[in-house]
């Protein structure tokens, strides 16, 4: 079974220990709710503990092969884009996650892309009182005076 293919199996049946297989050390994750990414495997895997719990209904509806420039090296890589529907707060999220892999098969760079705004603004929320919430991020007033 292919990378893709087991990524796609992991997510739908929330089995977290099996994503961490299919993950670079150093991967980077690009997300709509943040600037900067999501680096190295146990953040990105934090990450994906809250997105599995935040999503509601999620299902992927279709996927796509090819290559893609990464952002890191800008060299090209073999990609498959996912496209997936969810609901986050009663907000309905149209999305696609963009995998691309290393030489051995492996998950080096994720972006997520999804619309409405609506929906990434509720899905921004719901990952941020995650990430608080699991001690993957600081609150916003802990930093204050900091």
């Amino acid at each position: 079974m292919e990378t893709a293919e087991r990524f796609r199996d992991a997510v739908e049946k929330g089995e977290l220990t099996a994503l961490g297989d299919l993950f670079t050390e150093d991967i980077r994750l690009y997300s709509p709710v943040k600037f900067t990414p999501f680096e190295g495997k146990p953040m990105v895997l934090g990450l994906f503990g809250v997105l599995l719990r935040t999503f509601e209904d999620f299902r992927y509806i279709g996927d796509l092969e090819g290559t893609a420039e990464t952002s890191a090296d800008g060299e090209e890589a073999r990609s498959t884009i996912l496209l997936f529907r969810a609901t986050v707060n009663g907000k309905e999220i149209h999305g696609i996650d963009l995998l691309q892999f290393d030489e051995a098969g492996l998950i080096k760079e994720f972006t997520v892309m999804v619309r409405p705004r609506s929906a990434v603004h509720a899905l921004g929320q719901a990952v941020l009182e995650g990430l608080v919430a699991d001690g993957l991020v600081p609150r916003a007033d802990d930093q204050k005076g900091a």
